[in-house]
């Protein structure tokens, strides 16, 4: 940046240096009859022609680096927030927000940094065509050094106005790429449940919304582009019209008249500049404060231990002296916000009349949000979150599976239990506890069949029962599964019901759900009505006596994108 302000510099007063050596040419070579001081002249504005090309080339070419270099820079800084975030991430900001930072907001920020060079070469242009007009006519300078100023002044309300326009803009348009995320996402669901053109019609109105925003920072963006253009040729005009005059009446000289046509012409590019790098600000203002409001959400604003001052965030919290030990092995966990306690080493269900609640208590219990729950009678906020993340696992249906193999999506290789050589025993256990073996003997090569990014090939309960086995395969000491088996068939159903109470015996087990199939394989049930737990027990138990869960459990709930045969109510029943 250094560089390009000195070059920028450099460039900015060798346009100046032009209009001097033309009036030199005619003063002293056409008006005096001198052809040798002409021709001295005329190859002076020649090589400063070519070194001003020289420097346009590698000022351009400077700031050309400085641009892709910060988008780099920028790019690498937010993919390290986003990796470091992790699954917080989803619960912070909409992935519309993340796509548009990424999108555009890394390329408005590093457009601002190129004004360094053009920007201070203005300025110092600016001052010294003001003294070298100084020499010539006072007054043609004082109408420089007022007429400058005079130009910000009229752009500058347009600017504000473009400050807040562009705020709301970008905010809208965030919105809109997240919605329409969220129906790609769910686009079977919503073509199975008639709600396609709901959903289609309520996009197009918000897209109608936008796209009236857009016109608005459009119609302001037109007025400072003709703004950028109109008002320094309005100023030249006028500069130079003083000087006609002043050269009819012997004022200056014809040659004075032209370097005065020269200076002024030449003082359009760092108005320009100004004007045009000033546009440019407010943009990159209002990409900035989007970039640092992702760059601000850190994994300790789930509640954990701060990061000490002058350290750098995301440094893990195990080094830091706040966090307070974990539990050394098994230990209950207690949300005092519904009153759950969750038994360790037991298999615990979990029957919410919201999702929403259901979710929230995932959320307080993975430490996702920040909450009062308890850890062996610990807080869990006060506990290294790498080691919360390490033990405790929140195992969400609809989680994502990236491309590569089915043997590497249940158990990527930088896993060390995973390696080449590793035998395939834990996978093929994991599949048949999520019953999930049938989904490796569909494929073509087993394991090793390659599948797409969310596993787009594979049906809904397919993808579901994989998430399954990856969680299982996992073996976290803590295991909250997010209704788990809602996208498969009964009979299905039944079997992984009857293999989790297996393959996580003795171990601490969570399963948010309203099937009456796990929770009939819990050791305890709870049902959580209100944001509250209602009744604890058995499954046959909370049937008996508590009325709303025995309405809970037995409803209806078709889902489109449900392997479910036509037999399924019989199943249930």
């Amino acid at each position: 940046m250094l560089r390009g302000s000195l070059i920028g510099t450099a460039w900015m007063i060798g346009l100046s240096v032009r209009p001097w050596l033309i009036a030199r040419a005619v003063d002293d070579g056409l008006r005096a009859h001198d052809n040798r001081a002409l021709w001295l002249w005329v190859a002076a504005i020649v090589v400063a022609g070519v070194g001003l090309s020289y420097l346009g080339i590698m000022r351009h070419r400077t700031m050309t680096f400085i641009r892709e270099d910060a988008k780099a820079r920028s790019a690498a800084v937010v993919l390290r927030q986003l990796s470091r975030i992790g699954a917080v991430l989803p619960r912070r900001v909409g992935a519309g927000e993340v796509a548009t930072v990424g999108g555009s907001d890394i390329d408005w920020t590093a457009q601002v940094l190129t004004l360094t060079g053009p920007g201070v070469g203005a300025v110092v242009a600016y001052a010294v065509i003001a003294v070298v007009l100084w020499s010539i006519s006072p007054v043609l300078a004082l109408c420089v050094l007022v007429g400058v100023p005079a130009v910000g002044l009229v752009v500058g309300p347009l600017l504000r106005r473009l400050d807040r326009a562009e705020s709301v803009y970008r905010q809208q348009q965030g919105a809109l790429t997240a919605r329409s995320g969220d129906i790609v996402a769910g686009l079977r669901v919503l073509a199975g449940v008639g709600g396609r053109e709901l959903f289609a019609r309520r996009y197009a109105a918000r897209s109608r919304d936008l796209l009236a925003e857009g016109y608005r920072v459009g119609a302001v963006n037109s007025w400072i582009d003709a703004a950028t253009v109109a008002i320094p040729g309005l100023f030249l005009a006028a500069v130079v019209w003083l000087a006609a005059r002043m050269a009819v009446t012997g004022e200056i000289s014809i040659g004075e008249l032209v370097a005065v046509y020269g200076y002024v012409a030449t003082l359009v590019v760092p108005v320009w500049f100004l004007l045009e790098g000033s546009h440019e600000l407010i943009r990159g203002r209002v990409a900035a404060r989007r970039i640092v409001a992702l760059l601000d959400l850190v994994p300790d604003d789930v509640g954990g231990p701060r990061t000490p001052p002058g350290e750098r965030s995301g440094v893990p919290a195990a080094r830091r002296p706040e966090a307070v030990p974990a539990p050394g092995g098994p230990a209950d966990l207690h949300d005092p916000v519904t009153g759950l306690t969750v038994r360790a080493g037991r298999l615990t269900g979990v029957a919410a009349d919201d999702p929403a609640e259901a979710l929230a208590l995932a959320d307080r219990l993975g430490r996702y949000v920040a909450s009062n729950v308890t850890w062996g009678g610990v807080p869990l906020t006060g506990i290294a979150l790498d080691e919360v993340r390490a033990r405790i696992l929140v195992a969400d249906h609809d989680s994502y599976l990236f491309a590569g193999t089915l043997r590497d999506v249940l158990r990527p290789r930088s896993d060390d239990r995973g390696g080449p050589g590793t035998a395939d025993e834990p996978l093929v256990a994991a599949l048949r506890a999520a019953s999930a073996e049938d989904v490796a003997e569909a494929l073509p090569d087993g394991l090793d069949t390659p599948l797409d990014a969310r596993a787009r090939t594979l049906s809904g309960g397919q993808r579901q029962r994989v998430r399954l086995a990856r969680a299982l395969l996992a073996e976290p000491e803590v295991l909250i599964l997010v209704d788990p088996t809602s996208a498969v068939d009964a009979h299905t159903e039944a079997r992984i019901a009857e293999r989790l109470r297996a393959a996580r015996a003795g171990r601490t087990t969570l399963v948010l759900a309203t099937s009456p199939l796990l929770l009939g394989r819990a050791d305890t049930v709870a049902h959580l009505q209100g944001g509250r737990i209602v009744g604890t027990g058995g499954h046959a138990d909370l049937l008996d006596r508590d009325p709303g869960y025995r309405r809970l459990v037995a409803r209806d709930s078709a889902d489109p994108d449900v392997d479910r045969p036509a037999d399924a109510e019989e199943a249930l029943r």
